[in-house]
């Protein structure tokens, strides 16, 4: 996702938050007991990068070339361009703050963190426009324990179904405005104050809902030194709890970013 909005990183809100940001440490929680068949899980929550895959806004869309082919010369090798917000991708605290840290230097111990799924689909099947709330937040851990500190909280609202059609992906209406569920503003506060997180993550194009115009959630997330994950694949086939992610984020030097294989064990 691409905007000039990021002059605002330095918001109150985010100021709030940057400074517990930089003395919070990671924490990587160890692998969740094996399942009942005796073998650990296993789960890509990674895209393939195609030159189809929905982009946040159309024309950003990937492409690819072949530059040399084993026939001709003895190897085979392609050319892309891409954007370092597109497919399954890290948003670095330098995509929307000012001075925030860029690709290289994340640290591999904020890039492999215990990680837990909230579950919206039911309510984002009806309302395309819903968020992830506090009271959303709240009632997880009712059922499913306390939010590890420095975990990667992972939105899941089905939104995956639709990826092989651009226009549905992004819930684009009449008017050209997107439709897509994200992260309410004020339960990323909560995560980053009571929680302390490292990350937020969506199966959707971005960690704000499609209707927002101000990206207040990303300007909150990075303005406090976190980092997002959008696109991810397959939040519904690991544990609510109990799972340990691990980003392998290409250090794109001065990146804003930049597509990452992103894997879940427990």
């Amino acid at each position: 996702m691409c905007t000039d909005s990021g002059t605002h990183g330095l918001s109150r809100r985010a100021a709030l938050f940057g400074g517990a940001a930089v003395v919070a440490s990671a924490a990587v929680a160890a692998p969740a007991p094996a399942q009942a068949s005796g073998r650990p899980g296993l789960r890509d929550l990674t895209y393939p990068l195609t030159t189809s895959f929905p982009a946040f806004a159309p024309g950003e869309e990937a492409s690819r070339r072949t530059v040399v082919t084993i026939e001709d010369d003895g190897y085979f090798m392609q050319e892309w361009r891409i954007i370092e917000h597109i497919g399954t991708h890290v948003d670095a605290p330098a995509h929307f703050t000012v001075g925030g840290r860029v690709s290289t230097e994340l640290q591999p111990s904020e890039l492999i963190v215990p990680a837990v799924v909230v579950d919206i689909a039911d309510r984002a099947a009806r309302d395309p426009d819903t968020v992830v709330t506090v009271d959303d937040l709240r009632r997880f851990e009712r059922r499913h324990g306390r939010i590890p500190d420095g975990a990667a909280v992972l939105m899941y609202s089905g939104w995956g179904a639709k990826v092989g059609d651009a226009e549905a992906y992004r819930g684009t209406d009449s008017a050209g405005g997107l439709h897509f569920p994200g992260f309410g503003t004020d339960a990323c506060e909560w995560l980053l104050r009571h929680r302390r997180i490292r990350s937020l993550g969506v199966d959707t194009l971005s960690i704000d809902p499609g209707n927002s115009a101000t990206f207040d959630t990303h300007l909150v997330l990075t303005g406090a030194d976190r980092y997002g994950l959008e696109n991810l694949a397959n939040l519904d086939r690991i544990p609510r709890s109990g799972a340990t992610i691990f980003v392998g984020l290409i250090p794109y030097e001065g990146g804003s970013g930049g597509q990452a294989r992103v894997l879940a064990t427990w």
